[in-house]
């Protein structure tokens, strides 16, 4: 097992459960680290909507994955909490969380229970590709390079966000030069540059845009529309709703050159009403003023149409009223892959039989973020890691009886 996060820790699990003698090797000091930043906020383990509405998260990969989430879904991951002593709630949101909104009691309680089935650890030890003739792996360890020989091999090393916690995307260029075929790393979940004035973003970064909508349309002409929450940063955008629009703002992004999303300030009024409201006369009051009173149009809202709006629009009622239904703000680049909550791209799943292996080195198993799918925020990210490490943990296991049951050659 190479990478101590939930998928690479759901497979040695998996495995130890079957008699399977594991060892997981990681990069860093200890096991986890993205999995203990992830909960910081609170720990979104998955969601409890309807198991069609939650698979439709997972847009293009929605069929790759769905045997997995089948076998190990929402309701599972929920129950295997609860084996560990970590009870858990269904937030307003229908998001589910620990009791306790943390991640670090549930790791200890997870750890302690792989290393009572007897899962052994190696961390610092920093995977280096196949050596010779690609039947040993090496490893960069504390006491200098290390080979080590394994009768099968789950893959777990993240995406390319965070690398900081270990998610570097190293393994990219070794599964290439294996004839893996592998999707490039992507941002997902990510914040857009903007490109702000130097008034705007020094008054307004940090400051959160709440009760807002944003619609874009692709670059095949579909329109996608969700109300959120967002935030203002130093050089563009971030936040819950451009994170659920991230992928399709990132696409078209690339498939255009440029892409303009549009802003719906005030998505409890139609544009008849703000129209109406916004042209009773305002006699002495400021335009801030009448802005307030007859918009409820404040702060950084208001900030926001002064920045990307024409003196002229705010002369005319009708103009302003649009431009607070549908305020553009034209995006210049995603932030960078390592910013990113987590990333697309990654190991095909054609590169992969259906119990995960690859095709091109027999053995090897891949499971997590590094295989090629993306899903928003929402617990769908880990729902997904904990799914996949169990169905390369199963998949190790058919693979394992199916050599030790193989008739002996001549026999």
């Amino acid at each position: 097992m190479i990478g101590g996060g939930p998928a690479g820790l759901m497979a040695a699990e998996t495995l130890a459960n079957g008699g399977v003698d594991v060892t997981v090797f990681d990069a860093m000091p200890s096991v986890g680290r993205k999995f203990l930043l992830a909960g910081r906020g609170g720990l979104n383990l998955t969601h409890s909507e309807a198991a069609d509405t939650f698979l439709a998260r997972y847009g293009e990969r929605r069929g790759a994955l769905a045997p997995m989430l089948a076998a190990f879904g929402p309701q599972a991951l929920r129950e295997w909490a609860h084996g560990l002593g970590v009870e858990t709630f269904i937030g307003s949101s229908g998001r589910v969380f620990p009791r306790e909104m943390k991640a670090a009691p549930l790791l200890r309680a997870w750890l302690a229970r792989l290393r009572a089935a007897g899962v052994h650890f190696a961390v610092r030890h920093r995977w280096l590709g196949w050596a010779g003739n690609g039947t040993a792996l090496r490893f960069a360890a504390p006491g200098g390079e290390r080979t080590v020989t394994a009768d099968a091999v789950v893959l777990a090393l993240g995406g390319g966000s965070w690398a900081r916690l270990g998610s570097d995307g190293a393994w990219v260029a070794l599964l290439r030069a294996a004839g893996v075929d592998v999707a490039a790393l992507q941002p997902a979940n990510c914040g857009f540059d903007i490109g702000w004035s130097a008034h705007f973003a020094e008054r307004f970064r940090g400051q959160p845009l709440k009760s807002v909508a944003a619609r874009v349309t692709d670059a095949g002409g579909r329109v996608h529309q969700r109300a959120g929450e967002a935030l203002i940063s130093a050089t563009g955008i971030e936040g819950g709703l451009i994170y659920a629009l991230s992928a399709v703002l990132r696409d078209t992004l690339r498939a255009q050159g440029s892409v303009t999303f549009y802003l719906d300030l005030a998505p409890g009024r139609s544009l008849e009403r703000l129209t109406a409201e916004l042209s009773r006369p305002r006699g002495r009051r400021s335009l801030a003023s009448h802005l307030q009173g007859q918009a409820g149009i404040k702060g950084v809202k208001a900030g926001l149409l002064h920045e990307c709006l024409g003196k002229a629009d705010f002369d005319d009622p009708a103009r302003l009223a649009a431009g607070i239904k549908a305020l553009p703000l034209r995006l210049a680049a995603p932030r960078p892959l390592d910013e990113a909550i987590s990333s697309a791209g990654g190991v095909r799943f054609e590169a992969l039989d259906p119990n995960l292996m690859l095709q091109a080195v027999p053995g090897v198993f891949c499971a997590g973020e590094m295989l090629d799918w993306e899903a928003p925020t929402g617990g769908y990210l880990l729902t997904a890691c904990f799914a996949s490490g169990a169905a390369a943990g199963r998949g190790v296991r058919t693979w394992l009886q199916a050599r030790t049951s193989r008739p002996a050659a001549g026999g």
